[in-house]
């Protein structure tokens, strides 16, 4: 068995249990049993052992600048559209909007704490499932 190398992706937080609840909505992973609001780190479980989880940090400064690694965001149901709209309801905001009229592209957010994300067609519409 070959296990993946990178054990977490981490992101520095001002509320880690606040982000990780806008992120569990994203990806699905859940908050880890272990944690709990006020905490100085919460983790997101990967579904699949070997995957890595998600884990906040936090930190007092405040984010400074463009990230420099973000996540790409393939919703595997529904549309990427829908999913956008999922996650400015949920505190997301629209940084740069990258779709085109013919259904390519993707969506450029920021979660509630300003980390940029970009939401990609979803697997349906990229034919890896079928509806």
């Amino acid at each position: 068995m070959s296990l993946n190398p990178v054990r977490h992706i981490t992101v520095d937080a001002h509320d880690p249990w606040q982000l990780a609840q806008f992120w569990s909505l994203v990806t699905g992973y859940p908050v880890s049993d272990e944690d709990s609001p006020g905490d100085d780190e919460v983790l997101l479980e990967a579904p699949e052992p070997g995957w890595p989880g998600l884990l906040f940090i936090r930190v007092p400064e405040a984010k400074a600048g463009k990230n420099r690694v973000h996540l790409d965001v393939q919703p595997p149901a529904g549309t990427r559209d829908e999913a956008v709209q999922r996650f400015l309801a949920a505190g997301a905001t629209l940084y740069d909007d990258h779709r085109s009229p013919d259904g390519l592209g993707w969506a450029t957010l920021r979660d509630p704490e300003g980390n940029e994300f970009c939401v990609e067609r979803s697997a349906l519409e990229r034919g890896l499932i079928q509806p």
